[in-house]
């Protein structure tokens, strides 16, 4: 082998290795990278297997709400609802929280739970969502 085909060969290598080495570790820190905290659970719920109670714990509800959806530090409570939301709207909350943040309601929300983040549910199923508004406006 002369000069110039040794030099190409360990130049590829060394290009191998690397490639190798990059896939390898891309793959871990894939594995290893923690989801967002306003992300959801994006599973094939289906309506016929789970109440509305496990559909809310599928989803993470009560990690802010709390177990008995009395609200915590991190979320407000989800008893009384229907106070102020009918079916519709809730369902349309759930499905786009953000577009809810600029009313009065959630200013006064903001300032009690600073950092708050309600994710949106939107590619959840409509059915799913009409589920847990119906639990969530009976709730007392």
């Amino acid at each position: 082998m002369t000069k110039p085909q040794i030099w190409v060969a360990a130049f590829l290598v060394l290009f191998l290795l690397l490639f190798v080495l990059g896939r390898i570790t891309k793959e871990e820190g894939t594995k290893k990278a923690a989801p967002e905290q306003n992300t959801v659970p994006q599973s094939n719920l289906s309506s016929e297997n789970l109440s509305a109670p496990e559909l809310i714990g599928k989803l993470g509800c009560i990690s802010c709400h709390g177990s008995d959806l009395k609200g915590t530090r991190m979320g407000p409570p989800l008893h009384k609802v229907k106070e102020n939301w009918g079916r519709d709207n809730l369902i349309n909350y759930l499905r786009n929280p953000s577009a809810y943040m600029d009313t009065e309601r959630f200013k006064e929300f903001q300032k009690e739970y600073p950092g708050l983040i309600m994710p949106s549910f939107n590619q959840i199923n409509v059915k799913e969502l009409g589920k847990i508004a119906d639990y969530l406006l009976e709730l007392e």
